[in-house]
């Protein structure tokens, strides 16, 4: 159960307990207590960004919090892609791409859904452990995605979606489009599809964000920034997506199975009763009207925010090859500074603090005997010394104060 930071020094200092967690710091008595634990709850609302957790015991919260999860893996995958492509033709002969030559395992999810599945459930686990036996209650989400597109589906329509009758999702937009250039209002002409958010973008292959273009207007003019394509984006940014629908539904089936034990609530039932408590909409008040506190006498003020970090990778350069161009110092092909993992003692993700500014090591700068870095905050913005122009983002590493290493994970609480 939770004490003052006082209490846990003279446990530990009196050999009577021990540290098993650091973030969040948990210590575990090594000496009998007797039966004395009451009953905790520990309510997690899960999310395709968010995952919010709070444990609750009687008619107080212990402990509250959010934990965001990663959302950089789609585009990561696309740049390895792209290197290997350049790799690859760099070399005397072409060699072909990989393609349909693996099996895949049963079960298998996407990287970008497996992660974030695998992250939520990390995190479960590791709260289930530090609390004695909780009751764990977990919120799911069951979404028809038909019916969200379409609220009069019905019977056998669910069998005949939006392309049924067209070869590929590409002659249904020619047809819908009347094989019309949307641009120029010609036809008898090349037609390609056009994402009206670009994949870049975020933009999904969906029919609603395709339009048809003739080839002349299908131009990088047009794409560039004041273009007719371009102006399309802008108005166009809220086409409706369904990949949190998605990957909630997937999330549910797994949830199901490896938690048979949990109580499983929907979110019909929380919002409601969310607001009976008089609780605001937040990930973690949500997750303290899962666990089914019937009242609340003594909620703490203070949450925490934990937030995934990509801390090392394997790329030993930033899509320029070091071939032909190892000139003075890189003869050996080292690391770059920008995917140094370490300079002059200090390590990706250190949890710093700068004039009173808790902060993260994001990147290091200064040349390769440099002792400056960059660094963010738990948010994600860049933290500037004042004392320098607001165009330099370098912070020197002396003006620094070390506070603890970190994995691939910030923590603090707000």
């Amino acid at each position: 159960m939770p004490c003052s930071q006082r209490k846990a020094r003279f446990l530990l200092k009196e050999d009577k307990a021990r540290i098993i967690g650091y973030k969040p710091f948990a210590i575990q008595l090594i000496v009998p207590a007797g039966e004395s634990t009451q009953e905790i709850h520990l309510g997690v609302d899960t999310g395709a960004k968010y995952i919010g957790i709070a444990a609750t015991s009687e008619n107080k919260v212990l402990a509250k919090g959010e934990i965001e999860l990663r959302d950089d893996i789609h585009k990561n995958m696309q740049t390895r892609s792209e290197l290997r492509r350049t790799r690859r033709n760099r070399n005397l002969r072409y060699r072909q791409l990989r393609f349909l030559n693996r099996k895949r395992k049963y079960g298998w999810l996407p990287p970008t859904v497996q992660s974030k599945l695998d992250a939520t459930f990390r995190w479960i686990d590791k709260f289930c452990d530090l609390l004695p036996n909780p009751v764990l209650h977990i919120e799911v989400g069951k979404f028809d995605i038909q019916k969200i597109m379409n609220p009069d589906i019905a019977n056998e329509e669910y069998q005949n979606g939006q392309c049924a009758g067209y070869y590929d999702v590409r002659y249904f937009v020619f047809a819908r489009d009347n094989y019309t250039c949307q641009v120029c209002k010609k036809q008898n002409k090349i037609l390609n599809t056009h994402h009206l958010v670009y994949k870049s973008k975020g933009g999904s292959d969906r029919a609603d964000n395709l339009i048809t273009v003739c080839t002349d207007c299908h131009s990088s003019e047009n794409h560039k920034e004041g273009g007719i394509l371009y102006n399309w984006m802008i108005k166009h940014k809220k086409v409706k997506q369904y990949k949190e629908a998605s990957f909630m539904n997937i999330i549910r089936k797994r949830t199901f199975q490896k938690y048979s034990n949990a109580v499983i609530t929907y979110g019909s039932k929380t919002s409601p009763y969310r607001k009976e408590l008089g609780l605001d909409k937040t990930h973690y008040n949500d997750a303290i009207a899962i666990s089914k506190i019937e009242n609340i006498k003594e909620n703490t003020q203070d949450y925490f925010y934990i937030k995934q970090f990509r801390k090392k990778k394997r790329s030993l350069h930033e899509s320029i090859p070091t071939r032909g161009r190892r000139k003075g110092k890189n003869v050996n092909a080292e690391r770059r500074n920008k995917n140094s993992p370490c300079r002059a003692g200090w390590f990706m993700n250190d949890m710093v603090s700068f004039q009173n500014i808790i902060g993260w090591i994001y990147g290091f700068s200064g040349g390769e005997s440099g002792k400056e870095c960059v660094l963010r905050d738990i948010n994600g913005k860049i933290i500037k010394d004042s004392k320098r122009s607001k165009n330099n983002p370098n912070v020197k590493f002396s003006d620094l104060k070390f506070i603890c290493h970190n994995n691939n994970w910030q923590y603090q609480i707000v």
